[in-house]
């Protein structure tokens, strides 16, 4: 008796099956199709478009990145001339822009964001600063996201966009809270940041912050002394 019931189930699945697919056939076809053209389109696209493009933009991007380190390193007397070759290139090799333009959607023009922001911060331009740095997209490499929003705070401050300048250091300090010092570091830019422009209590629980979460940090060290001349005592 169960071998009769199992059977007519067995019966039942397949007749559903068999009107399913009598009236869902062409559908299931079409989304099938569709799905095997997308696949094949994005294996054709990465192997003759996308691929082809990061390699070239990887070949290119060496001598900019050599201009940014060097820049990086750089005495002042040296730094606007190595920011220029950086952003516009030296008269024979590409700069940041002309491979953000030319190699768009790549990893090397991407970096190159991070490199035309910091550049332009330090030439004074402070709008261009942070309309490449708020494109760049660290993709998970926390302490350079950090960089990247702390300068954005900086051409925001210089701009004197003052609540967009303290959230940006606050931005930067909340990438990655394990990184005790880079957390600290712009924890206390914020802070300093607060007080200046008069935000007193914000300034006070910025640098109490700082205390309780990064008690081993130097800028930990510092906060009771700006503290007391804020009033107030960490506990």
């Amino acid at each position: 008796m169960s071998d009769k019931k199992a059977h007519k189930t067995e019966v039942d699945i397949i007749e559903k099956a068999r009107g399913f697919w009598e009236v869902n056939n062409k559908k299931i076809i079409y989304i099938g199709s569709a799905v095997i053209i997308l696949l094949l389109g994005w294996v054709i696209y990465k192997n003759m478009f996308k691929d082809p493009k990061e390699e070239k933009a990887n070949n290119v991007v060496y001598v900019t990145q050599k201009y940014f380190s060097e820049f990086s390193n750089a005495t002042d007397s040296n730094k606007i001339k190595l920011a220029t070759f950086c952003i516009n290139g030296d008269g024979m090799n590409p700069g940041a822009l002309k491979i953000i333009n030319e190699y768009s959607g790549t990893s090397a023009a991407n970096l190159c964001e991070y490199y035309a922001g910091a550049c332009y911060l330090h030439l004074g331009q402070f709008a261009k600063a942070i309309d490449y740095l708020e494109k760049f997209d660290a993709d998970g490499a926390t302490q350079i996201e950090s960089r990247a929003y702390g300068m954005i705070a900086d051409a925001d401050a210089e701009l004197n966009k003052k609540d967009d300048a303290l959230s940006y250091y606050k931005k930067a300090a909340e990438v990655n809270t394990k990184d005790d010092y880079t957390s600290s570091e712009f924890l206390f830019k914020a802070a300093l940041y607060a007080q200046t422009n008069g935000k007193t209590k914000e300034a006070i629980d910025l640098f109490k912050k700082i205390k309780s979460d990064y008690p081993l940090t130097d800028k930990a060290a510092d906060v009771d002394r700006y503290l007391a001349k804020l009033g107030e005592f960490s506990e």
